[in-house]
């Protein structure tokens, strides 16, 4: 706590102010006023009387607001809630997945005419059409944008989302659709949708533009960083540009279920120094011991690497995609920590405390 301190000092008039070398305190009395605690004394020296008054002030230690390294200038959330979501169409909607892929996943683009503002690395929620079995509406589901600020078309009019369609066989052995990816898959170019949102700051980009930004993702969960890569390589803006290193892993199963694999080829060709590219397909691709590859598999390659990035101040992790992922790469980053005489569990909490470890997972 900040202290003040000012003294009031009285002497008689002579033409030295020093006191004699024998100097003895008469009497200490402590008074209150106005609740500050104010201290006077009575100093004799030789045959002089000297008041001194010390009034002691404390105060409030100064308020320090954190500084986020995140882009979340101006950021907006909950514009639109279910009650009143925000109707937008459907105006492009495609399978981006190989048909022998081990499911369908679609890239859908809805137009929301600028009134849904948000930014690379939030999220929205959809509400499908229909009642569920208690005549009540659907509840909401959350999608990660997978398009920049600006939208695929450049025109900050639109928002894209890619979606996985879910169906799956119960314990009945009855075929089960989730009711929110299928209406999304179903839709078709003019059709409404009823959005709300944006919601979500975890994953907001760096402010750093020259940053390492790792991007670790499995499936559908590719779609925030289309959003961070568009921006850093397809778009250009007067008060942003990247140099620094983005490094994606992208784990699937199937090189069929690769998402958005010749858009990322493009940015490799167009900024070779400044992106890097891995791909993880455990069906398909083993590493030198013959396990399956996946996502931490791949990273394991470059575990020294990822090890000595991590430990910088602007390298950025994010995640996302299947909530598994992260048990694998917590123990590739715990016998690497371990080396070095420090607790990954530890090291991790600092690194999210310091906004560089994101997750969001599902």
């Amino acid at each position: 706590m900040a202290t003040a301190v000012s003294a009031a000092v009285s002497l008689p008039s002579s033409k030295s102010t020093s006191f004699p070398t024998r100097t003895s305190i008469i009497s200490t009395d402590k008074i209150n006023f106005n609740k500050v605690p104010l201290y006077c004394r009575n100093v004799s020296g030789g045959n002089r009387l000297v008041s001194i008054r010390a009034q002691v002030t404390t105060e409030a230690p100064a308020k320090v607001e954190k500084i986020s390294k995140k882009q979340d200038e101006g950021v907006i959330v909950n514009k639109f809630r279910p009650k009143e979501p925000y109707v937008g169409r459907c105006l492009l909607n495609t399978k981006i997945t190989g048909d022998d892929a081990p499911g369908e996943t679609w890239h859908m683009v809805f137009s929301t005419e600028g009134e849904v503002p948000y930014r690379e690395g939030q999220s929205i929620g959809v509400i499908a059409d229909g009642v569920d079995a208690n005549g009540k509406p659907h509840k909401l589901r959350l999608y990660s944008i997978a398009s920049s600020a600006l939208g695929d078309f450049g025109d900050s009019k639109t928002v894209s989302l890619c979606v996985k369609r879910l169906v799956y066989t119960n314990d009945k052995g009855e075929e089960v659709k989730g009711v929110c990816s299928n209406f999304l898959c179903d839709l078709k170019p003019g059709a409404e949708v009823k959005i709300t949102g944006p919601v979500g700051k975890e994953m907001l980009m760096p402010k750093d533009p020259n940053a390492t930004v790792i991007m670790l993702a499995t499936g559908t969960g590719i779609a925030p960083f289309r959003s961070f890569l568009w921006k850093m390589f397809f778009e250009k803006h007067e008060d942003y540009k990247f140099n620094g290193t983005a490094w994606l892993f992208l784990g699937v199963p199937t090189s069929s279920s690769l998402l958005y694999k010749e858009e990322f080829e493009k940015m490799k060709e167009k900024a070779p120094e400044n992106f890097r590219l891995d791909f993880a397909v455990s069906r398909e691709q083993t590493n030198e011991k013959g396990e399956k590859m996946y996502i931490q598999t791949r990273m394991a390659q470059y575990a020294e690497e990822l090890w000595t990035l991590l430990q910088k101040d602007n390298t950025f992790i994010y995640m996302c995609g299947l909530k598994g992922m992260e048990q694998g790469i917590d123990e590739i980053m715990s016998s690497l920590a371990e080396r070095d005489g420090i607790v990954w569990a530890d090291y991790k909490k600092q690194l999210k405390k310091a906004e560089q470890w994101n997750v969001e997972v599902y």
